[in-house]
């Protein structure tokens, strides 16, 4: 379809500034939803992790470290935005060093871009954006079936603007397999070394060569502890026009969520954080459960929504939030919780072991399987 054909087919459907359908492909992408938390200090290192925001998680291969919060400080017409405030600044950049600020896909949710064939479609991502100071960074389009990526680069000034940007389809690499595995990545490069940017970048190029991903005038995000960077309303879409951005309710987008994550206490407390002050007057959001015998204990708790994959079940003490602990309904004494059975993507019905056989134990309940 020509740009003009799909500008036409825009008009069509616009009504009062909307746009019909469901277009946006990333969850969360007015940064409205953070179950794990809304602010996460000395994040950075040798591991990819899920720190506030849900579905956005980072590869760090640095001494670089940074706070990630959810902020208030959006654009007109977003509540909230991701901010990234660099804490340790890493200046001596060694050749595998990588920040990438990831989002990610499963291979059914994106059978329509028919990758690997002559139709395959183009994408547009658009997005708000803005720093502390003027600055250039890389937005990554990957196929993790096949390690294929494109990219292009960006800038960031210390205003709110949006960017839009339009990847081609990949009519030469693979077709993606329709599962619920992951597919794809879409990534923000803040911070990479040499053995991602060694060769001469090309935007908007397929390819599969590590050392052509980073844009040859990037910035990097850990050049000083003076650097942030800001992010919300992201969308990635299906074409080469970059429509409004589609709000969802507060409601749909946390169910989306937790397809990938899931934790009992939310909104009240979050992962690894205390609530019971030794009163025993407030139980909202603990699982409880009763003795079967041999320190086993069984319970029945059904997830709001049905994950991706049966999950990895964390219990949490209510009295200080340490994970693979419990308490008896009427002690603030935890103990020990050592393996979980039985769970699924609809939920724990079965048993866990414990260390005694006090009934009535109780708990918070996480379960993840993000991608």
């Amino acid at each position: 379809m020509s740009k003009a054909a799909e500008l036409a087919k825009i008009g069509e459907v616009a009504t009062n500034s909307q746009i019909g359908g469901r277009r946006n492909m990333v969850i969360n992408g007015a940064m409205k939803v953070a179950q794990r938390s809304a602010s996460a200090t000395g994040v950075g290192g040798t591991n990819e992790e899920y720190p506030t925001l849900d579905r956005f998680n980072f590869t760090t291969t640095s001494a670089g470290r940074f706070t990630m919060t959810q902020t208030a400080d959006g654009p007109t017409g977003f509540a909230n935005c991701m901010k990234l405030d660099c804490t340790t600044a890493d200046t001596s950049i060694s050749a595998s060093e990588a920040l990438i600020l990831q989002t990610k896909f499963e291979g059914q949710d994106v059978q329509q871009l028919m990758y690997g064939s002559s139709s395959a479609q183009p994408i547009t991502v658009s997005f708000y954006v803005k720093g502390n100071a003027s600055a250039t960074y890389t937005l990554e389009w990957r196929n993790e079936e096949d390690g294929r990526n494109t990219g292009k680069t960006f800038n960031v000034t210390t205003d709110w603007t949006r960017v839009s940007i339009t990847f081609t389809g990949d009519t030469a690499g693979a077709a993606v397999d329709d599962d619920n595995t992951h597919a794809f990545t879409l990534g923000i490069w803040l911070h990479g070394g040499t053995t991602f940017s060694g060769g001469t970048f090309a935007e908007n190029t397929w390819h599969a060569t590590h050392n052509l991903r980073i844009g040859d005038s990037q910035t990097s995000f850990f050049d000083s502890t003076d650097r942030t960077f800001f992010l919300t309303g992201l969308q990635l879409e299906v074409g080469s026009v970059a429509t409004p951005f589609e709000h969802r309710s507060y409601g749909e987008e946390l169910a989306l969520c937790q397809r990938y994550f899931h934790f009992s206490g939310f909104p009240k407390i979050i992962p690894g954080q205390d609530q019971d002050d030794g009163s025993l007057t407030d139980y909202e959001g603990q699982v409880f459960s009763w003795t079967l015998g041999d320190n086993r204990h069984a319970t029945s708790y059904s997830f709001p929504t049905t994950m991706r994959s049966n999950p990895a079940i964390i219990m949490y003490g209510p009295v200080d939030g340490t994970s693979a602990r419990s308490a008896k309904y009427n002690s603030a004494t935890q103990e020990t919780v050592s393996a979980y059975y039985n769970e699924s993507t609809n939920g724990l019905h079965g048993y866990f072991q414990g260390s005694s056989n006090s009934t009535g134990q109780r708990f918070f309940l996480g379960a993840d399987c993000e991608l």
